[in-house]
């Protein structure tokens, strides 16, 4: 499998101006500018499948606690950060390979007041800038679709883990139908697309020294996501709040081609918690 190259992928993300296009679009809302809340970001912030219902749900599921320093590699705008430490106090670092992400995402967190408890830092997650045994939670959603060497990305999680920190992930993966239609919000052709299947990423997980804590299929419930969304999204831009301003102007098509890979299974969805055990190589059930 190609390797994708950073620049691919910032290429493919990096919208010029969002942070301002941002802005423009909470005020044309009647959004007060300087008196922001993390609900009134919801709509542009949680750039994955089922949006803010999904993070709430996996954080359900980690038992995220105050003491707790989380690591959010692939924040995006950095929404799933503020969200995590506005309801459960804990302290948390994004990472994200896309520099215009952590510039937004920062301004974002300074307009709510919550620079204090999230930090945003612009890396690659093949190489966390991060030493060992530091986190007591890792988190990613929606993010290895564009990483071709996964047992790199799941390594190096594991390592900035402390033994026993959970790892918490909403992710994509490749489904018993091979072939994707294009563009997907992740990729506009198949270059910088690497689904793995989930019977591989069980491997790699426990490979990597993750045993299982709780796993779910979210495709059904994804499915439904995007029929709704679809209706949802406006006919343009329109200066209007949301997701398809993270995707362009064919925000429209590639909703569309995502419900389509669920409905004929050639994508599938999965949540699921994983716990770093002291001894790599238990396979997950």
């Amino acid at each position: 499998m190609m390797r994708t190259t950073h620049a691919e992928v910032t290429g493919h993300y990096t919208m010029g101006g969002l942070g301002d296009r941002i802005l423009g679009a909470l005020k044309a809302a009647g959004k007060d500018l300087d008196a922001l809340t993390v609900d009134d970001l919801a709509p542009v912030d949680e750039f994955h499948i089922r949006g803010r219902a999904a993070t709430e749900e996996l954080a359900q599921w980690a038992d995220v606690r105050p003491d707790h320093l989380l690591l959010d590699v692939g924040c995006g705008l950095g929404g799933t950060g503020r969200y995590m430490a506005a309801n459960f106090g804990c302290r948390v670092v994004g990472l994200d390979v896309t520099e215009e992400y952590c510039r937004v995402a920062e301004m974002l967190s300074a307009r709510i007041g919550m620079g204090d408890r999230t930090s945003f830092r612009h890396g690659s997650a093949l190489a966390l800038p991060f030493a060992e045994n530091h986190f007591d939670v890792a988190w990613t959603e929606h993010v290895q679709m564009n990483i071709a060497e996964k047992a790199r990305f799941y390594g190096e999680i594991a390592r900035v883990l402390k033994p026993g920190g959970l790892f918490a992930f909403h992710d994509i993966f490749a489904g018993p139908e091979s072939g994707l239609h294009f563009p997907v919000p992740w990729a506009s052709e198949s270059g910088i697309s690497h689904l793995i299947a989930v019977e591989g990423l069980e491997v790699v997980l426990a490979d990597s020294g993750f045993e299982l804590v709780r796993w779910e299929d979210k495709t059904e419930a994804s499915t439904a996501f995007f029929k709704e969304a679809l209706q949802r999204l406006p006919a343009d831009d329109q200066g209007t709040i949301g997701l398809h301003m993270l995707m362009g102007t064919d925000a429209r098509t590639k909703f569309a081609n995502v419900l389509r890979n669920l409905e004929e299974n050639r994508a599938r969805v999965v949540q699921a918690v994983m716990r770093l055990t002291p001894v790599p190589g238990a396979r997950v059930a």
